[in-house]
């Protein structure tokens, strides 16, 4: 981000200042590249022939009975004679399950659409029928998964439910008892209650979400997709490089489950101490398996990329948890309990500037709950207004930084001939040179006699780069700008599809950079500046999100806006006299290396 530079700092003093924002710049564009690097999926390899499924499809018919269940004293047989649906609904959601493994089918989110603009299914129907529905049982007997999950339950109810409401699965045949219910409330998280017998004694079968989340579209999008827990107070949030298929992790879990960029399945156990998770990871080419089972849907480009999933319940064989699935929105995951009395917050994972990324957020929603109301264009275009006015907010909280930072660069300006004056005497020593301490002692105690500060014209920049970068992440985080539309933007968290944006950050960046006084700094350093850091902006912009592409446009703006006018205050003329002093002085000045010769009369 230009900025004003200490002015009038030559020599080795330039280069060391530049040095340390270019240091400080490369180090956290690096940084968050690294950070970024280990939640990005590479290409993988071709899928192998498959494996015996963790957690069997709808599809897959009911194991035969065993000798032993034929035998006297097995349990008296509970089975529907056919398959039927029940659809639990409320405001938020509409689940319908099948009684075929007391299982989910589909999982709508009312207020929140896909691609296509259909009511978004969080069930990944190519991955579910190939790995498992959500809710099926998992054990560590791939028979006995098949079995639990193609056997036909006999459901408490079927048709249609209102919530709040009950339902029920029960099976019994042979040696094999099973029962799993349901509650249904209001909100986002239903509770499941299950256990699975065998000859009297419980089965250690956990609750499963196995196969990814059904707005997983774009290679982005799966890129997104992560294991998340929380227990003893820590945090993790595993991208799938770290996740091993058919892993067991032991507790205690306030919570444990699998989300993306902005919805989570996450179970909640009732007893977070005796919790356990089991880690699913299936390698597929999303160009062969369709978010949605509706027709039409585009089929994505050819890659192989990981599908994740996992299982959670107790040691006891005897499951109880809550079970949230929805949107990682702030106000809905801080009210979403543990039974520990945490909340689901720490599942939304702002990156590498998280704090700074939350509050920034904060402060958005803030504007945006004030403009909404307001948005006369029936086209919701609050969010993107409200990125605007909150850029401009943040720019004039920094302006008396702006102001501070010109104070500083302009008393450098008046001491350089002093500070020339000092390496003159000791002949711009080398940084080896004994000598070369003494001097940078003096000019240090001239400095702070005369009240400046080297780092003074700096600090406004070194503030605006974490904002910068907190941003740059936030922006793809937050559920609220998901297909928040903004003139021309379709989605404020994608990419401008037309570049409009990138190619004016090019414009902008650079009319800041010359409007920006940089007197003193070495004039390649201000060519090098000029070009290369709108050539950056525009790079980085041109394929993430245009919500950030749109607060840098408003900051570039505001910057060119606000130091046009100080460049006309008393401040900035006394700056471009001193300049123009300095270079006459420097242009009449002999170059070194140059002899002058005397001429005879």
């Amino acid at each position: 981000m230009p900025e004003i530079r200490n002015p009038n700092q030559g020599g080795s003093q330039d280069n060391r200042a530049f040095l340390v924002m270019m240091i400080v710049m490369l180090g956290v564009i690096f940084g968050l590249q690294y950070w970024r690097a280990q939640h990005n999926p590479q290409i993988a390899a071709p899928p192998q022939a498959p494996r015996p499924s963790s957690a069997a499809g709808a599809e897959t018919p009911a194991a035969p009975l065993s000798a032993s269940a034929s035998q006297a004293g097995a349990l008296p047989t509970v089975a529907a004679a056919q398959t039927t649906t029940t659809v639990v609904e409320n405001e938020l959601y509409r689940i319908t399950f099948s009684n075929q493994g007391g299982q989910v089918l589909s999982w709508v989110l009312k207020r929140y659409k896909d691609t296509t603009g259909r009511p978004l299914d969080l069930v990944h129907q190519g991955a579910a029928r190939r790995f498992g529905y959500p809710l099926s049982l998992y054990t560590y007997d791939d028979a006995l998964n098949q079995r639990l999950a193609g056997a036909l339950y006999v459901a408490s109810s079927t048709g249609k439910l209102q919530a709040p409401a009950t339902l029920s699965f029960k099976y019994a045949q042979g040696d094999l008892s099973v029962t799993k219910t349901f509650t249904f409330a209001d909100s986002y998280v239903i509770h499941a209650d299950t256990e699975v017998l065998r000859n009297g004694v419980p089965v250690r079968a956990l609750l499963s979400w196995p196969a990814g989340l059904g707005d997983t579209v774009t290679p982005l999008s799966y890129a997104g997709a992560q294991i998340d827990s929380n227990g003893d107070g820590k945090t993790q949030h595993l991208p799938y490089k770290k996740i091993s298929g058919g892993n067991t992790l032991g507790g205690p879990f306030d919570f444990a489950g699998v989300s993306d960029q902005y919805f989570g399945a996450i179970f909640l156990p009732d007893h977070p101490d005796d919790a356990t998770m089991v880690t699913f990871e299936h390698n597929v080419d999303i160009a062969t398996v369709r978010p949605s089972n509706l027709p039409g849907e585009p089929l994505p480009p050819a890659k192989v990329l990981p599908v994740l999933g996992d299982a959670v319940g107790s040691t006891t064989g005897h499951d109880q948890e809550n079970l949230f699935v929805g949107p990682k929105a702030i106000t809905i995951l801080k009210n979403i309990h543990t039974a520990n009395g945490g909340s689901l917050e720490p599942l939304l994972d702002f990156g590498f500037f998280g704090p700074i990324g939350k509050y920034l957020f904060l402060g958005l929603r803030m504007v945006h709950s004030w403009i909404a109301p307001h948005d006369a264009t029936g086209n919701n275009y609050s969010w993107g207004w409200a990125i605007v006015v909150f850029t401009m907010l943040i720019y004039v909280v920094l302006l008396p930084l702006r102001v501070q930072g010109m104070k500083s660069a302009l008393k450098m300006q008046r001491i350089q001939p002093q500070i020339d004056a000092i390496k003159a005497k000791y002949k711009n020593p080398k940084p080896t040179d004994p000598k070369a301490g003494e001097m940078n002692a003096e000019i240090m105690a001239m400095q702070k006699a005369n009240g400046v500060s080297m780092l003074g014209g700096c600090i406004p920049s070194l503030i605006q780069l974490p904002l910068l970068f907190a941003f740059f992440t936030m922006m793809t985080k937050v559920v609220e700008l998901r297909q928040a539309h903004f003139f021309w933007l379709p989605d404020l968290s994608s990419a401008d599809p037309y570049h409009i944006l990138p190619i004016l950050m090019v414009a902008t960046s650079f009319l800041a950079q010359f409007y920006t006084p940089s007197p003193g700094v070495d004039p390649q350093q201000q060519k090098m500046m000029a070009f290369i850091m709108p050539a950056f902006s525009g790079y980085l912009t041109w394929n993430y999100s245009s919500g950030l592409a749109l607060y840098w446009n408003v900051g570039n703006i505001v910057m060119i806006v606000t130091q046009l006018v100080m460049n006309q205050t008393s401040m900035g003329r006394e700056m471009r006299e001193i300049a123009a002093k300095r270079a006459r002085r420097k242009a009449a000045a002999p170059k070194p290396g140059v002899k002058t010769i005397q001429a005879r009369r």
